[in-house]
């Protein structure tokens, strides 16, 4: 059974950060693509940065620099490091397993930025 569980969201001002981790189960760390991904009210979902299973990233432009993604293969856990946060990166934040596409994800994590 697949579950993946966000957490470490909440509020900071501008220029601050935050670190969200996503707990996962079901599934090793390498065996999928794992993303995170973010959606503003009345905005559509957005990949934020994805990591592959060989470890290769892909950021957004709107992140590159600021945000980075890593995990650990042991703790079964992917992180977002977010940092120099922006007002525009308030959003609910979910993490995505997958490979072409994304079956699994987590309920999300809302990141409000002031």
């Amino acid at each position: 059974h697949v579950q993946l569980v966000e957490s470490g969201g909440g509020s900071v001002e501008s220029g601050g950060s935050l670190r969200l981790s996503c707990a996962h189960s079901g599934f090793s760390t390498t065996s999928y693509c794992m993303g995170w991904f973010r959606q503003a009210p009345g905005k559509e979902r957005e990949e934020v940065v994805a990591i592959g299973s060989d470890g290769t990233t892909h950021y957004a432009d709107s992140v590159k620099g600021r945000f980075t993604i890593s995990r650990n293969n042991v703790k079964n856990t992917v992180y977002l490091q977010m940092n120099s946060l922006k007002s525009d990166d308030t959003a609910l934040y979910y993490c995505a397993a997958g490979g072409t596409w994304y079956p699994y994800w987590g309920q999300g994590t809302q990141v409000t930025v002031s």
